[in-house]
């Protein structure tokens, strides 16, 4: 097929007006690039011009571009990446964002010619590629455009494609392929539609035709990423210095009507709580927009039956990086959904890590940050059974249990932290699932004598854990008659100096990463699977109201939930949902007052949401 090149610059004048067909184009290539090396560099720079940036792409020099570099790629063996330099350097920064597929096609061709002639085109080839997964900035205002959504989808298809062409013909580019990615991984200041189609690129790759080779890295990396995001967003205004102030008032402190406002009140009001703090912050909304990104690809693994694969990739980056961050306050959400996508798996590795971590590690400062995400994962998870609660309750007194029958000394919150951590989590998970747990007569039983032993030792973890978490556990305890000897302890003690020594500089004592997520886009995601501690508080509060209308011997009837019930003995995997659900029925057959039904089978409400505590390195680190 011949064409007639009308070119309107100086540097086209030996081929204007002159009607030249594709196979001398194609010899008049050849020939530009050997004058090149002979010494005679003006047709060679006239294909350089070529190939260079313009403006205003006729189409006349489209089809001239299209040719030369169809031409170029069956010319690959003259091409010297010495004397020609300027004009593989021109091709290789060629956005495909500015040009149609007609382009795109033929400069696909040309790079997977170069990058499998020779290795040392490799690594080129894949720079430009990478560099092609995010658009020029002065295509970024048509990203939400129909035009701009077409162009995306038109780039990132000859991307991948040419991607896995390259995987296929040269085995060792993964490799190079995982390197060039993570190295110009955009970082945090960038603007957030940059970031967000890079990483909705490797997440392409995670889950393509190559992502058994690459995928692993893409996961880390995009982790990685989302923790410099997280902790980069600063809490100074919202972390409470006060100690003395419950840990479960400031989940609700911003609510201006009652707990259980109706839905859309309490988004109003959780949009006008995270506006207040967030308004303005560009790193909380790429957080937020990365993790809706992630949240929505665990979603497409689950669904694709690779969702235990990539959770395994998961997990190895939150020892690594989540786990011992600091000041991590949402990324860790990321484990959260994965777990609630499969209770039955994810969730019990994530909780068997937690507290392999806590027994194992060999910095107390790690082994306090694992009790305390175990602790807010059991308490908050709602997708998971409560025989599955029950057994890590019990495996954490148990732990209790025998550092109390290997210590003779008396109080020492900086010696003992770890051992105050753990009795702390058991209380703090208590809170929330104490109706629940203690509903199961051979559990309740076993869980009080471990208690009353625990709370009986010397070591007197009442006095040292955070006050606000002992008050609600003695609270809630008296409501559901859990058997607490409270002899020893006194009001004035609870707030006493020995709370912040256990705590340290930096309060580990108040972490519970598991907080309401704060991340408006996110919060979808997490609130069909979360328990708000308005669930909870409204049920024993409205037990405490009713108290002086009941009897004692109705009130252990209620409160035991055993009598009558057909409720399982042995680890049979029920959610929280189902446990309330059944004692929702029973409790219609007992005629006992509305209020205190009113908690059980009670529908999700909306809280607002507290701000996770900070997490501290260890200095050695």
């Amino acid at each position: 097929m011949g064409m007639e090149l009308h070119a309107e610059q100086s540097d086209y004048a030996e081929m204007e007006n002159v009607e030249i067909s594709d196979t001398m184009l194609f010899y008049h290539v050849r020939g530009a690039l050997k004058s090149a090396v002979e010494g005679d560099p003006d047709k060679y720079k006239q294909l350089v011009t070529v190939m260079g940036p313009d403006e205003c792409l006729v189409p006349e020099k489209v089809a001239l571009m299209v040719t030369c570099l169809k031409a170029l790629s069956g010319s690959v063996s003259c091409l010297d990446i010495v004397h020609h330099q300027s004009l593989i350097s021109s091709i290789l920064k060629m956005s495909m964002w500015n040009y149609g597929t007609d382009v795109m096609d033929a400069l696909m061709e040309l790079v997977i010619s170069l990058a499998t002639f020779s290795g040392q085109y490799v690594d080129l080839c894949l720079e430009m590629l990478v560099s092609n997964f995010m658009p020029p900035d002065s295509f970024i205002s048509l990203l939400n455009q129909s035009r701009g959504i077409l162009r995306k989808g038109q780039v990132i298809h000859h991307v991948h494609k040419t991607l896995i062409f390259i995987a296929e013909l040269v085995p060792l580019s993964p490799l190079r392929l995982e390197r060039i990615i993570t190295e110009r991984m955009p970082h945090i200041f960038t603007k957030e539609p940059l970031i967000l189609i890079y990483v909705e690129n490797m997440l392409k790759l995670e889950s393509g035709e190559i992502g058994d080779r690459v995928g692993r890295t893409m996961l880390l990396a995009i982790m990685d990423r989302l923790i410099d995001l997280d902790v980069d967003i600063a809490w100074d205004d919202i972390l409470q210095e006060d100690f003395t102030k419950g840990i479960f008032d400031m989940e609700l402190e911003d609510l201006e009507g009652p707990v259980d406002v109706g839905q859309q009140d309490g988004d109003e009001l959780r949009i006008s709580w995270m506006e207040r703090y967030f308004s303005g912050n560009l790193n909380a909304q790429k957080l937020d927009s990365l993790m809706v990104l992630t949240f929505e690809h665990l979603n497409f693994c689950k669904e694709s039956g690779r969702l235990r694969q990539v959770f395994d990739t998961l997990l190895q980056s939150f020892q690594q990086t989540v786990l011992t961050a600091y000041k991590s306050k949402f990324a860790q959400f990321v484990l959260f959904y994965a777990c609630s996508l499969d209770p039955e798996n994810c969730g019990r590795r994530f909780a068997d890590t937690l507290f392999h971590k806590f027994k194992t590690s060999r910095y107390p400062e790690w082994r306090m940050s694992a009790v305390a995400y175990l602790a807010s994962y059991l308490a908050r998870a709602k997708f998971l059974p409560i025989s599955f609660v029950a057994e890590y309750l019990e495996s954490l007194l148990e732990w209790c249990s025998i550092y109390c029958s290997n210590q003779s000394g008396g109080i020492n919150p900086k010696a003992h932290k770890e051992f105050y951590a753990a009795f702390q989590a058991m209380m703090y998970v208590l809170c929330f699932r104490m109706r629940s747990v203690l509903a199961v007569p051979h559990i309740r039983s076993r869980i009080s004598k471990h208690i009353e032993d625990i709370l009986r030792h010397p070591l007197s973890p009442l006095m040292v854990c955070l006050p606000s978490i002992v008050e609600e556990f003695l609270r809630l305890a008296k409501v559901t008659r859990l058997d607490v000897p409270d002899n020893f302890v006194s009001s004035n003690l609870l707030e006493s100096e020995l709370s912040m020594a256990f705590g340290g500089r930096e309060r580990l004592d108040m972490f519970f990463p598991f907080d309401p997520c704060l991340l408006m886009r996110s919060d979808r995601f997490i609130r069909p699977n979360f328990v708000y501690w308005s669930m909870v508080r409204s049920s024993y509060d409205n037990d405490e109201d009713d108290d002086e209308g009941t009897s004692d011997e109705d009130e252990i009837e209620i409160c035991t939930a055993g009598k009558g019930m057909n409720i399982a003995n042995d680890g049979a995997a029920r959610s929280y949902d189902q446990d309330l659900d059944e004692f929702d029925n029973e409790m219609s057959k007992m005629s006992i007052t509305p209020k205190v039904a009113q908690w059980f089978g009670g529908e999700l409400r909306t809280d607002m949401q507290m701000p996770s505590r900070i997490r501290p390195c260890p200095d050695s680190l």
